[in-house]
Order: structure tokens, then sequence, then C-alpha cells
């Protein structure tokens, strides 16, 4: 860990001075109990920042004969982006994944107007400008360029806006509840889309949210009371009876995946997914989609929608869960992908009901 930590400091932190780093690593490694092994700290230090030119070419070498090793990322994963986008295109999405994401924000419409937020940040000290999607109507959308912290800001406690990336709002858009409708969320928190629903609505009617991990939903409280949607009512789940009983205008299904498609942003995920949880993703997908298509009513719309790049968990789960539930029709489907749409990656697939 200390040589990997020095060696980090040396190729990527330029700022460091390279006596510092390999002083430190070599105070650390004493400190820490490793004294005997401290010389050897200090001459694989010393060796690299002799052999740096060198090894920078052959870093970069790596990247085109090795890809998934030179950038860092499973051989299984890049396989996979290479059979299903093209070389290109997955040599492009292992430098998306290596770079630091920006910060965007979703303005609360319940509480603000652009030029209210844009005001109010500009006394705060935030750094910002507008970005336009297809799919936001509005000035909704601002990325964050530089602020202090955001918890700090009058303007977050008041909840006049909410972390978010733009890929997230196209399931809420394609859902498009109007007010007075009554929407089911059955995968809720943290509650990004949960509030844009409600925002959306105009806080008027009902949203019911749910999710089942208690430490999940009292965080999708904590921002339902901050954005003021006091149209959403939390729950961890449908009860039985409800569920005979109810008959929801919309469903929104945002199904727990292996997040493929957000990888830059949970940097230690790639190393932890595995190729068979594709599979056991796929089946829980599955069960929720159809749990959920009962509660609506006759002419109803359902989205569904992941952060997953992989076809497993998008356009097959919508194929068999339509083999299934004849009375459902697709009505439109699209994948956002980093390299052709620069920001995180989304699958979001709207079927409605017949009114039958």
């Amino acid at each position: 860990i200390l040589l990997r930590l020095g060696l980090y400091q040396i190729f990527w932190l330029s700022r460091i001075p390279d006596h510092a780093v390999v002083h430190e690593s070599v105070e650390l490694a004493k400190r820490l109990g490793f004294g005997p092994q401290s010389g050897f700290v200090n001459g694989v230090l010393r060796n690299y920042l002799r052999e740096r030119d060198e090894t920078v070419k052959a870093l970069e070498a790596l990247k085109v004969e090795q890809p998934a090793l030179g950038y860092s990322m499973p051989q299984w994963l890049y396989e996979r982006w290479v059979k299903n986008f093209g070389v290109e295109n997955a040599r492009k999405l292992l430098e998306w994944n290596n770079e630091p994401p920006p910060t965007f924000a979703r303005l609360n419409t319940l509480k603000a107007s652009p030029e209210q937020l844009a005001e109010r940040w500009e006394k705060e000290g935030v750094r910002f400008f507008p970005r336009q999607f297809d799919w936001v109507i509005g000035d909704l959308v601002f990325e964050l360029k530089d602020h202090p912290a955001l918890r700090s800001l009058g303007s977050f406690q008041d909840g006049w806006f909410y972390i978010q990336d733009p890929s997230t709002l196209l399931a809420p858009a394609l859902l498009a509840p109007m007010p007075g409708e009554t929407v089911l969320d059955l995968c809720a928190a943290p509650g990004g889309k949960t509030t844009a629903l409600a925002a959306l609505m105009q806080n008027q009617g009902k949203v019911l949210a749910c999710d089942p991990a208690p430490a999940r939903r009292e965080l999708l409280r904590e921002n339902v009371h901050r954005l003021g949607t006091t149209c959403v009512e939390v729950r961890e789940s449908i009860s039985p009876d409800a569920a005979a009983t109810a008959r929801f205008d919309k469903a929104l299904v945002d199904a727990p995946c292996s997040n493929s498609g957000v990888l830059r942003r949970r940097v230690d995920l790639r190393w932890r997914v595995k190729p068979d949880e594709l599979d056991r993703m796929r089946a829980t997908q599955l069960d929720l989609i159809l749990r959920a298509a009962p509660r609506l009513r006759p002419g109803g719309a359902l989205v569904y929608s992941t952060c997953s790049l992989e076809p497993e968990e998008n356009e097959n789960v919508i194929r068999d869960f339509l083999k299934r539930a004849p009375e459902f029709a697709l009505e439109t489907e699209r994948r956002l992908a980093p390299f052709a749409d620069a920001i995180d990656g989304a699958y979001v697939a709207r079927v409605c009901r017949s009114n039958q």
C-alpha cells in the first residue's frame, strides 16, 4: 500500500515534490513498524524516479496493447463492451470511467425559479452554468464548476436543488406524471427520481415511494422533507391488501442493477461486480416489474429504468416481461451511453397497459 501511494504521487500528483514523496513514504514505513523494509521502499521509489519517462511510455503503451489492464478495468467487462459497442466505443468507456465526474444539480421547481436559484448561488459563491438536454424541459439542470461544501449552503438546506446526474431525469420525463395522478415508485431511495416526479406533478396527487431498506428509507424521507414534496408518502412496501385493490395511474421501477453505466462515480464497483451477477440481477429486475405491473389501472403506464449498459438488465428484461404480460405493449425505450451522450449511462423503457 505504501508503494502504491508513493507511485501514485510520483506519476499522477505533480504538485508533490519527488523528494517529499520518497521521504514521507520511508517515514511512514518506519512509523508503521516496517523499519527493515524502509530501505526497500526508498530504493523502489528512487528507481522509478530515475525511470520516470520510460515508465510513462510503458503505461501509455499498455493502454493500447492491453486496454483493460492499462485503464484498470476487469478484462471480462471490457470484452463485453467490445462485443456490444465495438472497439472504439469500448475504449471511450475505459477513458470515461477513469475521469472525475462533474457535479450536476436539478432545480426544485416547487421552491424556486431558475433566476431565483442563480441569484442565490451567486451570493453563496457557487460557480455554475446551465445545461440543456432534449429530455429535460426548461432550465432545470446546472453543472457546478466550483462551490463551498454543498450541505453548508442555505439553498441546499432549503431544498432549492438536488444533486442529480441528467441521465436520471430521463425516467421521470418518459413517465410524464400529471398533477392529480397516483404514482407508484417501487424502488424510491434516495429520492432523486421520486422528488422529480413530485415536481412534475406540481405536488398535486400522490406518489407512493417504497424502499425495503430502513437506512435508505430514512434518507428518502430526509430528501422528501428537504425538497418539500408533500405529495410523497414513504413506505417499506405495498401491503397485500393494497396490492389487491390499488390502481395506480403510473408506476416507476428504478431497478437495482450492475451500475455499469456509472462506474466512474463508484470507483470500487468495477472490481466488485462479477459476470454471474448480471443473471442474478436480471431475475430481481424481472420480479420487480412483474410486481408493479398488476397495480396499474387499464390504460396505465409503467417506466422501467436502470443505470446499466448491459442488454441482459435492460432490453432483455423488457422483452421477458412483455412475453409474460401480454396486456402490456412497449411504447418507447432509450439507452443513454457515455460515448454517445457524454453523461452517465442509463436505460429507460415505457410500457403501457391496454384499456381492456
